[in-house]
């Protein structure tokens, strides 16, 4: 790998760039000590043995001032001799096993899974291959409607994949046949993508090579396997089945283990799905409790009502039998919960609540079709609360009904105008959005 000096002594021993040589010791004993292949498990020591020796390559540069000179104005580069920068460690090495051989650290999030190591026994694709142990997941969003979260849901689909050829077992000659190294990653079997993993630090990620699919080796045209063509994989279909338990989210991801692609001396894949729930006309979901409007006359709440109000994601008509005690009367924005009648918990038989935000519908112009009419309303409602003012002089105006608020101080410039505050809003939010 070239991009050597791209590597963070610093952050590699967890330290701060102005740290001391006190600082520094004490960090790398700390590193030492916690990275020592025979302090980890078994499974771990591979892992454990990389970044001891990286821990102990930072140490021996940032614990020598004059290295630490050379680190801190030229980088890595200071210690790579292509570049005609001197001898030194060979970080170039250290770096390539920390981020190449492996693929990243296994079980680090974000980093990627651990592949075979050159050489190593007992590893996948034995010596001389560096393919990962286990092939690429495949990742992808399924669309779900709110009620199918609700209730749960079973789907079966066909899947097309490649599987390792049956004929030759994944060789892709011939029998008896020779094979010669790939041309494209030199009979290694894989090559190595550059991926950032933060600020100032690059990963080498190791791919198997496509043009061999990962064994490092080709066979001529005429000693090919017939039924792969040399490719050491067919295609297949199956049918999978997949389930979405009662009460899933947005997000969750539902795994189906080794339906990925094939490839020889490779564990295969997973197919996941990402869950993204689809916007509902009635309700609205924020974890387990669910929103509606409860949208009613102004009869209802002024006097109550028992009738069906909407239908829940299953189905059923949910009824609300809604007395007025001691007169009270239902405003708008007035929310009303009832219990255990949101989203299924996963893996129990509890619920969330539904919340229902009254929204009053008032009844349309001219409904009133005489005085009669208006007057045992008034008689029926309260009267309005008189107010004690006695102005000089009064003088009877005229309204402009449906007026807008948004041409409230309109054009003025003054921040207290109607529509104002959305403008600034969205002039602000326009460019960060940009940039975003």
């Amino acid at each position: 790998m070239n991009d050597v000096e791209e590597i963070d002594l610093y952050e590699v021993l967890g330290i701060e760039k102005g740290a001391s040589r006190v600082e520094i010791k004490k960090a790398y004993h700390k590193a030492a000590l916690s990275h020592h292949p025979d302090k980890v498990a078994e499974d771990e020591r591979v892992e454990a043995e990389v970044r001891f020796k990286a821990a102990k390559q930072a140490y021996e540069i940032l614990n020598d001032d004059d290295k630490r000179r050379l680190y801190d104005t030229h980088g890595m580069a200071a210690f790579d001799p292509s570049k005609g920068m001197g001898e030194g460690p060979d970080m170039d090495d250290i770096f390539a096993q920390m981020f190449g051989g492996m693929g990243g650290f296994g079980g680090m999030p974000g980093m990627g899974g651990m592949g075979g190591m050159p050489g190593m026994p007992g590893m996948p694709g034995g010596p001389g291959r560096g393919v990962p142990r286990k092939g690429r997941s495949v990742e992808q969003e399924y669309q779900v409607t709110l009620e199918e979260l609700y209730k749960g849901k079973t789907t079966k689909f066909t899947n097309t994949k490649n599987v390792v050829c049956t004929s030759c077992k994944g060789s892709g000659g011939k029998a008896g046949a020779k094979s010669q190294n790939c041309s494209q990653c030199n009979g290694k079997g894989a090559r190595a993508v550059l991926r950032q993993v933060g600020p100032g630090l690059v990963t080498q990620e190791t791919v198997a090579c496509s043009n061999c699919s990962g064994s490092g080796q080709v066979f001529k045209e005429k000693e090919r396997c017939k039924k792969c063509k040399g490719k050491q994989v067919t295609e297949a279909k199956n049918v999978l089945e997949l389930y979405i338990p009662r009460g899933a989210r947005q997000s969750d991801r539902i795994v189906l283990e080794g339906e990925a692609d094939q490839l020889p001396d490779q564990e295969p894949g997973d197919i996941i799905f990402s869950l993204v729930e689809s916007p509902h006309d009635v309700f609205e979901r924020a974890g387990g409790d669910l929103r509606a409007e409860l949208n009613i006359t102004l009869v209802e709440a002024l006097t109550g009502f028992n009738r069906v109000v909407l239908t829940h994601l299953d189905g059923r008509g949910i009824q609300l039998n809604v007395t007025q005690p001691e007169g009270k009367v239902l405003r708008p924005g007035q929310v009303l919960k009832i219990a255990g009648e949101g989203m299924p918990m996963k893996r129990s038989d509890a619920k969330g609540d539904l919340y229902l935000v009254v929204e009053i519908d008032f009844p349309e112009d001219g409904w009133i079709k005489n005085d009669a009419a208006l007057n045992k309303i008034k008689d029926a409602l309260p009267p309005p609360d008189p107010k004690e003012e006695d102005p000089e002089e009064v003088e009877e105006v005229e309204i402009e009904w449906d007026a807008d608020m948004d041409d409230f101080g309109a054009g003025s410039g003054d921040p207290r105008a109607g529509g104002e505050w959305e403008d600034d809003e969205e002039e602000e939010g326009g460019p960060q959005c940009a940039t975003q």
